[in-house]
Order: structure tokens, then sequence, then C-alpha cells
């Protein structure tokens, strides 16, 4: 009589071994209905897998967050029974779950057309309509073998021979389609209610070049038409704001193939990347750090001394000397930092030291990852190192945690979410080490009165870390800054200070980085505020205008005037109409577009819209400098338009 514990302690009581399916329908119609998968003793499991000893059970219903997972898998099934049904050449390779979606490998003798999707797309519909129940069964690994190859399904029968000798394996049907998977799956096709194919794209089986190329189809699948409708509107606009597209009109940045992962700066877009970089340096001197600059190549050695030839090894570029030296491009700046610590004999009146570089670092990322300015080559990094003693741990991660969310506010990020990212199994250090470390930032975190989700075997390889994630203006996530305790680091590369006792003594390291990587900040920026940057970013402030000949000797006037106040301006004194220029520069998204006529001129004024299209009225040129200047000193939290109202009112 197995005894089952349900999540708000309740117990009941089975006569022999029960279903989940059954366990669900036993506290009630509603909950057997809505049952997706379950949970036996906290393994995610069918609704028909048996509990036959006593056990903790919970039913997974759309509400909870392993449910996605679930009906994403089985949308993947439902996907292969389509396709092989319209195709029954085609054979199924693998069909995994990926973030926001699915995809499914198809060996098939020639390329799925869009057409085609659509087809599959309502065949999809049309099983999924019928509820076929989902059938899980087991049979031995040769059996297995055998079966897939007699059915002509080749990869199959490949992937179940690489499975070790001995081993059953659980195959999942839906009618008279079947086909290898671990599971779980819903219970019935009819369970699959909100998915779309997205795209087609080929795929190497295994991942080989050297193997034939296969049909790779995309799809996502969601609980409900809603969050479908939701997360297809969020594409609609990502693909608005990609900072791409956007970097072009605004003539930023562009990429190309000579340099693969490696940004070409434009004027404007050297501009912005400046702005962030005084903004840093600024935050930064007011925290007390020290800017310091290291070599981009160094030697090898040093990096095996680290542990990154080791643990980092294939992500780095190297490089030989005529002499056969061989150096290593720097991916990180750690190091280096620990060089500019060990020059002369430290004390622990000198701690905590802190310092900082805007470090320019190359890590290798395989082509097919390299995406914009959002996955990149060679990039910069507002990268510091707080060399302290264990006692300073707390102090120094609550100064840091304060300092970066300060600086996601000043650009508009408000929600923010941070992560608690423990050891991974690839690192270096004791397992006593790292134990100190995990405790350090844990104690420091609920120190700084922050909330952690962990992120279990994400920490950097030397040390756990926090990782903070921004939510942008659509609702997507994007890790930026992170905050990591290392106490393996110092020690490899021979970092002492000289403490109390007179005896050497190791310093603790904690790496911080609030950017993270500059160009994917400026990235994430671009598509956060769709390349309607605040005032202080925006790299051209405010453009100036005339509307006949007769105005360009004034406007040239203002054009100085404003740039002697440290303003960011331009002149338009082409001979096209106003209004068309009033377009051109609403589109390129500059902030105020100031206009001057004759009365403008007579009156010592100008004309203000703003990108919005809103217009400002006249205002006196000697109030309209005060008036921007004020808003770039706020970074945004004082428009123009609000102090002209307020202005006016008084």
């Amino acid at each position: 009589m197995p005894v089952v514990t349900l999540p708000d302690g309740s117990q009941r009581s089975f006569a022999s071994a029960v279903s989940l399916a059954e366990i669900a329908a036993s506290i009630g119609p509603g909950l057997a209905k809505a049952a997706l998968a379950g949970k036996i003793d906290g393994v995610l499991v069918d609704t028909s897998a048996m509990v036959t000893q006593d056990a903790v059970v919970s039913i997974v219903t759309d509400k909870d967050p392993e449910a996605l997972g679930v009906i994403r898998h089985s949308t993947a099934h439902l996907l292969a029974n389509a396709v092989q049904e319209l195709f029954p050449d085609a054979q199924v390779t693998i069909g995994p779950v990926i973030e926001d979606g699915f995809f499914y490998d198809f060996a098939y003798k020639r390329p799925f057309s869009t057409d085609d999707l659509a087809a599959i797309e309502i065949r999809m519909a049309e099983i999924a309509a019928k509820d076929i129940k989902v059938i899980r069964r087991v049979m031995p690994r040769d059996a297995a073998v055998a079966h897939f190859k007699a059915i002509g399904e080749h990869y199959k029968a490949e992937i179940i021979g690489a499975i070790p000798v001995g081993e059953n394996i659980s195959l999942y049907g839906q009618g008279r389609w079947e086909d290898l998977c671990r599971g779980p799956h819903v219970p019935s096709t009819g369970k699959l209610k909100a998915f779309k194919l997205m795209k087609v794209a080929g795929a190497y089986w295994r991942g080989d070049s050297r193997n034939e190329m296969l049909q790779r189809i995309y799809g996502t699948a969601w609980a409900n038409e809603k969050q479908l409708k939701e997360y297809l509107t969020q594409l609609d606009e990502a693909e608005k704001r990609d900072h791409r597209r956007i970097g072009k009109e605004l003539d930023l940045f562009h990429l190309q193939e000579e340099a693969p992962g490696a940004v070409f700066w434009h004027p404007k877009g050297w501009t912005l990347f400046q702005t962030l970089i005084a903004y840093m340096r600024e935050r930064q001197r007011d925290g007390g750090y020290h800017e310091v600059s290291t070599p981009e190549i160094m030697d090898r050695e040093l990096w095996v001394q680290s542990g990154h030839i080791e643990k980092f090894g294939e992500n780095m570029f190297m490089t030989k000397t005529p002499d056969e030296r061989v150096f290593a491009i720097k991916p990180m700046n750690c190091p280096g930092h620990v060089q500019v610590f060990k020059q002369g004999l430290r004390s622990y009146r000198e701690l905590p030291l802190r310092i900082a570089e805007f470090g320019k670092v190359h890590r290798y990322e395989p082509s097919g990852a390299l995406h914009g300015l959002m996955r990149v080559r060679a990039f910069t990094q507002d990268d510091a190192h707080i060399f302290c003693t264990a006692e300073q741990i707390t102090a120094e991660s609550v100064k840091v945690t304060e300092l970066i969310l300060s600086i996601y506010r000043d650009f508009g990020f408000t929600d923010v979410r941070i992560k608690f990212s423990d050891r991974p199994a690839k690192r270096v250090g004791s397992d006593e080490i790292w134990d100190k470390s995990e405790a350090a930032l844990k104690h420091a975190a609920a120190a700084a009165g922050i909330e952690t989700s962990l992120n279990p075997g994400e920490g950097a390889f030397y040390g756990p870390k926090l990782e903070f994630v921004l939510r942008d203006a659509i609702g997507r996530d994007w890790q930026c800054g992170t905050l990591q305790v290392d106490l393996n680091l110092p020690g490899r590369l021979g970092a002492s200070y000289i403490a109390e006792d007179s005896q050497k003594h190791t310093p603790v390291m904690l790496h911080r980085a609030m950017f993270g990587s500059l160009e994917r900040f400026i990235g994430i920026l671009i598509e956060h505020h769709a390349g309607k940057l605040p005032t202080w970013l925006s790299p051209v402030q405010a453009v100036i205008m005339g509307i006949a000949k007769d105005q360009d000797e004034y406007c040239l006037e203002v054009a100085e005037n404003l740039k002697n106040q440290g303003l960011r301006v331009e002149t338009d004194l082409r001979y096209e109409k106003v209004g068309f220029k009033i377009r051109e520069h609403t589109l390129k998204r500059v902030p105020f577009l100031l206009v001057a006529g004759g009365r403008e001129v007579e009156g010592r004024t100008l004309a203000v819209r703003t990108r919005a299209g809103k217009d400002l009225g006249s205002i006196k040129l000697a109030e309209l400098g005060s008036l921007l200047c004020n808003e770039v000193a706020s970074r945004g939290r004082l428009v123009l338009e609000d102090q002209v109202s307020q202005r006016r009112s008084a």
C-alpha cells in the first residue's frame, strides 16, 4: 500500500501500485484533465509512471515551470510524426528542446520548402486534434537497433548503437508512429495546442561537416495560444529593434568577413562607445578604482600557470615569434592585473586595492555563433579586480552590487535579477577552497540584501559568481555584469601582501565587470531603446536646420554656441524643404530638431521639435543651451519637454 505525499503535505494511501494519472484523478477531475506530467521524488516522469512504494508526488500542469519542456519535447515528436506521414522517405534523427522551442533533423532527398512547412504544420494540427494517446514502451538495446534498422531508420539505429550494450531503451509512440526517446511526454497529442514552425536550415549529421547534410526544422511551442501570440509579437518587435539593422541606419558600425567577430566603429558609433567609457571612468573613479592598461599579448607560460590554457585554451588565439617563442592574445585581463599587484611589496594597509581596465580581449567563437555586437571575437571589457582580505569580501561585494545596480538604472534597466553560479565540473582549486569561496559570496549577497536564484555549475573555472541579468523593454533577458570570488588565481600567480602579523598572505581577488562587453552592451542598449537612445548617450543630440539660405549664418552660430557647452550637435544646411529634413533626422532618431526661420533669427530663438514629433515651440537660444545641458546631466531623468512645461507654468 504505497503512501503518496502531495506538495501541500497531505497524504493519500492506495491499495496497490498506482499511476500518476490515477493519483491526479483521485484528487479531482480538473487536475486529471490538466495533468501533463508528474514528479516522483523530484524526478520528472510521464503521467503513466507507476508509484509502487511510498513517495513524494506532484502533478505537473501548464502552470508549472517544467511543463514547457514536456510540451516542446512532445511537439518535436508531433513534428516528426507529421513529416513522416507527408514524406514517408524522410528519416528522423534527433529532436531536442532548445530555448523557446525545439528542432528536429531529418534526412531527406531535397530541402524542405516554405510550402512544405505550411503543410507540415497543418498535419501537426490534425494529429493533435485526434487526441491520440502517447504510449511508452521499453525494449533491450540490441532489439531496438534491429527494430529501427528493419523500418529503414538507420540514423536512429546508429544513435542506439552508441548506447552501452545491455541497457534498455524507451520508445514513445502515438498511433502507428514511434520514436526513440527518454521522455517524459504529454499523455496524448490533444495536449499540444499552441505551436508554430519557424524556419528550416541545413545541419550536418552529428555536427560534423564531413557527414551528410540534414534538414533542420525549427519550431516553437507554448502552453496556450495567448503565450504563443505574445512570443511571436516579441519576435516581431525584436526584428524591428535588431541592432545590426539600426546600427546600419544610424551609421554606427559595420562588420565584414575580413575580420570575423571584430567591429569597425564609425564616427557616431565610436562617439557612443567613448561616451560609455567616459561614464564608467567617472563612476569607477568615484568608487575608488585605479585605472591601468596591461598588454594584449603575453607569454603562453603565464597562461599555463594561471590555468587558462588547461581550462580555456581552445578559446584562445596563439601566435609564434620568429625565435619560436609562443605568445597568447589575452582572453581575460585578470593575469595582467595580478602582475600589476605583484610589483613591489604590498601591505595590508593598501587593501582593498581596486584595479580597473578597459581591456581589449580576444576569444575564439565558432563562426556560426557570431552575431553582430552580441557575440564577437574581439571586444572590450570594463574589467576590474579587487584585491582584499577575506574579512573585506562582504563589504566590497556589497559596494560592487550597489554600484552595478545604480549604473543599470542610469541606462534605463530597472528589472534586474541576480543568479548565483556555483562550481563547474571543469575547474581549478580544491573543494575546500571552493567551499570557502561559495560561502563568502553567499554571505555577501545576503549582506547586500539581494535575492538570488541558483544557476548550478555555471561558475567561472576559478571561482563562483553572481550574474546580473537585465530584462529589456520587450521582456528579453541579458546576462551582463558579474561578481566573482577567487581564492585560486592569486596563489597560482604568486600574489601576496604583508599582513598585520608581518607574514606573507595571499589576497582574495574579486573579479568584477558591469557592462561585461562594451560591444555587447551597446547592442543591448540599441535594442532596448529601439535606437532612440537617451539624449546623454545619443551620438548626435540635436540637429540645427534653417528654412532658407538666409538662416545659414545663424544656424552655424547656434551650433558653435551649443558645441562650446559640450553638446553634440550638427547642422543641416542643405537646400531641401525643412519638412524633408525633419523627417530624415527623425528617422535617424536624433533627440532634438532645432529649426530656424526668419522670425527665429530675429528673436534669437529656435523652434524645437522632439524625435517623437512633439512641438515644444520657440525657445530662446540662451535658455535652450541650459535646458539641453540639464537633460544630458540628468541622464534622461528630467526630459527637456518637462522642463519647458515647468518654466512656462511658472
